[in-house]
C-alpha cells in the first residue's frame, strides 16, 4: 500500500521533465576540438622543421666522406669539363662523355688543331679555330654535323641544338644560325663599316633571341655596339630581324652571355651591364667598374666576378651578382683556383688541393683540403654533395 505522501511524491517526480541531450552541438563541439588539435600539432610540426631548417642552413662543415668510388683512369691529354650531370672530355683527336659511375657513354672522333667547346644546358657544341666542323652532341650521343664554307672564328649553341657560327669571307663576316642536321636557318651579313666586327656572341636557350657585340671605329673613336635579334614573330618584319641594341664609346664589350630566356649581361673592361626581355630585351642596370675583371663566372641566378683584391691581405674578391642586376655580396679569398662552380644556393671555389664553399648570401659554410688531387668538381642533385674527378677515380662525397 502506498501513502498519500510517497504517491505525491512519486507524482511530483514523475512532473519533471528529463532534459534532452543535444547530440548536434556534442558532434559540432567534438569536430571543433579534432579541428583546433589538428591545426596545434601542424603549427608545432612547422615550427620544428623551421628550427631545423634554420640549423641545417648555418651549419658550418668540417670535413667530407667519401660515399662511393668507381676506379678509372684519367686521359693524359685533352680537357675534362661538367657536361649536365656527366662528364665531358675533349682533346684535338675526339670527345667522349660518360656518367657519375665512370660508363662510356658516347665516343666521336674528329680532328682539331685548336677545339673549343660551348655548352648551354645539356647540349655541346666542339669546334675548331679557323676550321670548317662544328660537332653537335648532348648527353645521349651525336645529334649532327655542321660543315661551313669559309672559316669559323666563334660560335654558341641553344639548348634546343641551335648554333650560331661567326665566319670570315675577306672584307665580310657573316652570322650564321643553323639546325642540328647543318641547315642554314638564318645569314646576317656584317662588315666593319657597318656594322663592326663581331666581338662576341651569345644566343638564347630557346634559340629565339641572339645577342651580338660589335667592335667598331666611327671618326676614329672606339665603341661597341651590344645588338639583339629576333627570329621569332616578332623579329619577322625587322631589318634583318634586329630589334634592339646599345652603343657603348671608347670600351670593348668582351662578354655576353643568357642566363634565362630573357636575362642577358654582358661585361666590358669599364662595367658589367644587364638585359632583359623576351622578345625586345631592354638595358635595365649599368655598374661602372674601377678595376679589371680577372675572370667570368656565372650560375642560372647570379653572375661572378674576379678581381684582383687590393683591400685587404687575401689576394683575391669575387664580386656576385643577382640576375636583377644588383650587387648581392662579396668574397675575399686567398687561395689559388682552378674553377668557380655556382651551384644551387651555393658558390664552389677549389684547385686541385682544396676547395673552399660558401652559401649565396657570402656565408662560409667549409674550407677544407681533398685527399687526393681533383681535376674536376660537379655538384651533385643534393646540396653540399659533389662528385670529384681525380686521376684514378671518380668520387661521391658529402660535407658533414
Amino acid at each position: 500500500m502506498i501513502s498519500v505522501r510517497d504517491y505525491f511524491k512519486n507524482k511530483e517526480k514523475r512532473g519533471k521533465k528529463v532534459p534532452r541531450i543535444n547530440y548536434i552541438e556534442k558532434i559540432k563541439s567534438h569536430k571543433f576540438m579534432i579541428f583546433y588539435r589538428s591545426v596545434l600539432l601542424l603549427l608545432l610540426a612547422g615550427a620544428a622543421a623551421a628550427v631545423l631548417f634554420i640549423q641545417w642552413r648555418n651549419k658550418i662543415y668540417t670535413q667530407y666522406v667519401v660515399t662511393s668510388s668507381v676506379a678509372t683512369t684519367k686521359p693524359q691529354s685533352g680537357n675534362m669539363v661538367p657536361f649536365s650531370n656527366y662528364l665531358l672530355t675533349y682533346s684535338k683527336d675526339g670527345a667522349s662523355c660518360m656518367d657519375a659511375k665512370g660508363n662510356a657513354v658516347w665516343n666521336v672522333t674528329f680532328e682539331m688543331q685548336n677545339p673549343k667547346i660551348d655548352m648551354c644546358q645539356n647540349v655541346v657544341a666542339i669546334g675548331d679555330y679557323n676550321g670548317r666542323d662544328l660537332y653537335i652532341m648532348n648527353t645521349s650521343g651525336l645529334l649532327g654535323q655542321i660543315t661551313t664554307n669559309k672559316p669559323i672564328r666563334n660560335f654558341c649553341i641553344a639548348a634546343n641544338g641551335v648554333v650560331a657560327v661567326v665566319v670570315d669571307d675577306a672584307d665580310l663576316t657573316f652570322i650564321y644560325l643553323y639546325d642540328t642536321k647543318g641547315e642554314e636557318l638564318v645569314r646576317l651579313r656584317t662588315t666593319m663599316k657597318d656594322s663592326g666586327y663581331p666581338f662576341s656572341i651569345t644566343i638564347s636557350p630557346n634559340g629565339t633571341l641572339l645577342c651580338v657585340s660589335y667592335l667598331f671605329v666611327d671618326s676614329g673613336e672606339l665603341k661597341s655596339s651590344v645588338a639583339f635579334y629576333n627570329f621569332g614573330e616578332v623579329g619577322q618584319n625587322k631589318t634583318e630581324h634586329y630589334v634592339s641594341g646599345y652603343d657603348y664609346l671608347d670600351v670593348v664589350v668582351g662578354y655576353t652571355r643568357f642566363l634565362d630566356e630573357k636575362t642577358i649581361f654582358a661585361v666590358s673592361d669599364d662595367r658589367i651591364m644587364f638585359f632583359e626581355g623576351a622578345q625586345i630585351p631592354v638595358t635595365t642596370v649599368e655598374h661602372l667598374l674601377d678595376e679589371e675583371v680577372q675572370r667570368i663566372y656565372y650560375g642560372t641566378d647570379s653572375v661572378g666576378l674576379v678581381f684582383n683584391n687590393t683591400d685587404n691581405s687575401n689576394r683575391y674578391r669575387l664580386d656576385v651578382y643577382h640576375k636583377s642586376g644588383q650587387l648581392s655580396h662579396s668574397i675575399s679569398f686567398d687561395m689559388e683556383f682552378t674553377d668557380i662552380v655556382f651551384a644551387e644556393d651555393q658558390i664552389i671555389i677549389y684547385n686541385e688541393s682544396e676547395c673552399q664553399v660558401y652559401n649565396m648570401k657570402g656565408v662560409e659554410k667549409y674550407n677544407g683540403y681533398f685527399d687526393k688531387a681533383v681535376y674536376s668538381l660537379i655538384p651533385g642533385s643534393s646540396a653540399y654533395k659533389y662528385t670529384l674527378i681525380t686521376a684514378d677515380s671518380i668520387d661521391t662525397v658529402e660535407l658533414k
